[in-house]
């Protein structure tokens, strides 16, 4: 296999793992399975929609990103807004006393990060094939 061949699936499977880690979380914490709601004490219910949402986001990028289509990186730019709006929308809650975990800044911040980290890379490729 050639090597940017490897380095597509590696990319491709990273976000598939981000995006299912991010699915299987957010949707724990909404539907209270395995008894995650509590561990997660008190959660944003704007935050964890906003990465449900991305979760499903990035596993559509994922998969065009796979069979080389151009739309990826509209779909992970997508998702980056999702997030900086949600994340927006925690500062306010924050402002207005509402509950929240401090880690939950952070992760956010990590989880934007990250999404635009992916959209750098299809970008690069999306440059590739124009």
């Amino acid at each position: 296999m050639e090597k940017n061949k490897l380095l597509k699936y590696v990319i491709a499977i990273a976000l598939i793992a981000f995006a299912l880690l991010t699915l299987f979380l957010s949707s724990s914490v909404l539907f209270d399975w395995f008894g995650i709601r509590a561990k997660e004490g008190n959660f944003v219910p704007l935050v964890v929609w906003a990465n449900l949402l991305c979760s499903l986001l990035y596993l559509i990028a994922a998969f065009g990103y796979l069979f080389s289509k151009k739309w990826p990186f509209s779909v992970m730019l997508l998702a980056s807004i999702v997030l900086i709006l949600a994340y927006i929308g925690l500062f306010i809650h924050i402002k207005n006393d509402g509950l929240y975990e401090s880690k939950t800044v952070g992760a956010m911040l990590f989880r934007i990060l990250v999404t635009l980290f992916f959209a750098g890379i299809f970008y690069r490729s999306l440059k590739k094939k124009t």
